[in-house]
């Protein structure tokens, strides 16, 4: 599968979510404040997964229906992928 730069610039932004949340924690910041962003991190970490599965689900299954296969092993693999990543 092609990341492409949406995707890749995604993992960037958590990234610096990361980064923001440790300075967090070195500073001494509330909990709270420091879970609330872990949180928000999760959250995009999942969105993340959703669209790279979702993408490459496409993908297979395009090719599948243009091979005259059958998809529904692709779709239960892709949300196997999601439910074991949760």
């Amino acid at each position: 599968m092609e990341y492409n730069d949406q995707i890749k610039n995604r993992i960037k932004r958590i990234e610096g979510q990361l980064r923001g949340i440790l300075k967090m924690m070195e500073e001494g910041q509330e909990c709270r404040d420091v879970i609330s962003q872990l949180s928000a991190s999760r959250t995009a970490i999942d969105r993340t997964m959703g669209v790279i599965v979702s993408s490459n689900l496409v993908d297979c299954v395009q090719k599948a229906v243009k091979q005259g296969e059958d998809t529904t092993e692709l779709v239960d693999q892709a949300v196997n992928l999601l439910v074991k990543s949760r």
